[in-house]
Formats: structure tokens, sequence, C-alpha cells
């Protein structure tokens, strides 16, 4: 059964058993618990719903622009700030760093236009003339796929060295890169924010606190029973 409601329950039945018996103090007792009970929960009743005559009733769906606002503000602030990315690339990749491993790219590479450059490069030069006279640049096509295998593995174990792999992930952290990632994080989130509606709202907060609410309603009950008992104590005193 829902605290609220049970609380409010138990009150009545401590007034009607001490108007019952003619016991002051029963009856004190339960007048007290329901009111700090009816009142706890009329409070918590007014933060969601609007209620007629009651200024300041219904504040959380009044106020879900703020609270759209707030949940921005935290998102972006303290999950996505520029700190918080620049932490987690730099964890990510401390703990992938054997993911960085460009042999795959660089074997995809179709190396031609380097042996192509090689060869323009050297007729140009001042070796141009006397390769000329020993058959033109034909004499070095032979070296074209020895050259490119040679080149390709070149480039993988220079990409494989300690220092190119420390450059990348510096420049994996650089603020320019987490400067473009935090536009893209904030629209997504501005785009899934500007979806919640007034109800949405309520919903939300209902759902992450209607449990502890409840309890409220439960400890004003007993405080104001403690109070009533103390008050019917007094006089006789």
């Amino acid at each position: 059964m829902n605290k609220s409601l049970l609380t409010n329950l138990l009150s009545v039945l401590l007034m009607a058993c001490g108007w019952f018996f003619a016991l002051p103090w029963l009856w004190a007792m339960g007048l007290f618990a329901f009111s700090g009970a009816i009142t706890n929960w009329l409070a918590i009743h007014m933060l969601f719903e609007k209620v007629p005559l009651l200024y300041g009733s219904g504040v959380i769906p009044a106020r879900f622009t703020e609270f759209k606002q707030g949940i921005y503000d935290l998102i972006m602030g303290q999950f996505f700030s520029k700190e918080n990315l620049q932490r987690l690339l730099s964890e990510q990749h401390e703990q992938d760093a054997v993911s960085l491993k460009l042999a795959p790219v660089i074997e995809a590479i179709d190396l031609s236009p380097a042996f192509d450059a090689l060869l323009d490069t050297v007729q140009k030069s001042s070796l141009g003339g006397m390769l000329a006279m020993f058959g033109g640049a034909q004499m070095l096509v032979p070296l074209k796929e020895p050259f490119i295998e040679n080149l390709s593995r070149s480039l993988v174990e220079l990409a494989d060295s300690p220092e190119v792999q420390q450059q990348i992930r510096s420049q994996l952290h650089q603020g320019d890169t987490i400067d473009l990632l935090q536009p893209k994080i904030a629209a997504v989130v501005e785009g899934r924010l500007a979806e919640l509606t007034p109800d949405m709202v309520k919903d939300i907060v209902q759902q992450m606190i209607r449990q502890h609410l409840g309890w409220l309603v439960v400890w004003g009950g007993v405080f104001g029973a403690l109070i009533g008992l103390v008050s019917s104590i007094v006089p006789a005193i």
C-alpha cells in the first residue's frame, strides 16, 4: 500500500480510537499525526500538480525550461567538459595503445606514385643526363617492386615507433580536437532536451524521488503524533 495513504489512514484511526474510548491524548496524537502527514502530502502534491487558489503549486512543470537548462549545464559542465573529454581520450588511448597500429592502412596505400616521383626527381637532377647515356629511366623500372616493398616496410616501422605513436596520441589530445567534439555533443544533448515536455519533466523528477517523498509523509505523521502526545501531557502537568 502507498506509504502516504497508509500514514493518513493510521492517523485517522488514532483519532477515531481516541474519540471512541474518550482518550484525549490518543485523539491529540491522531489529530497532529494527520495534520503533519496531510500537509506534507499536500506540499509534495503541489510540487508536481497545479492546485487551484494555491499560489506556487505545480512548480516543477511551470519551471520545466529552467529544469532542462539545469540538466544541460550539468551534462556539459560536469560530464563533457573539455578537461573530462581530454582525460577520457587520454585514458582510452593509453589503454588501447596497441590499437594505434597503422600497418593495415599503410599496406593498403598504392605507393606507386612515390616511385614515379622518384623517377621524375632523378631525371630532372644532374644525374638525369648520365642516366640517359645508359638507357634512361627505363633502367630503373625493375626497381619499382622492391622500392615499394621497402618503402611500405619502412613506413610501418616508423608508424609503430614510440615517437610517432606519442605524436599521434598528442594530436588526438589537442584542444582543437576537443573543441570540435564538444559542439557535436552539445547539439545532441540540446536536441534530446528539446523533446522534453512539462509532463515528461514531471515524470522524470517523480521517478527519481517518488520513493523518498513518501517517507516525508510518514515522518510528518510520526513527528505530528509525538507533538500531539506532548501537547496533551503538558497541560496535565
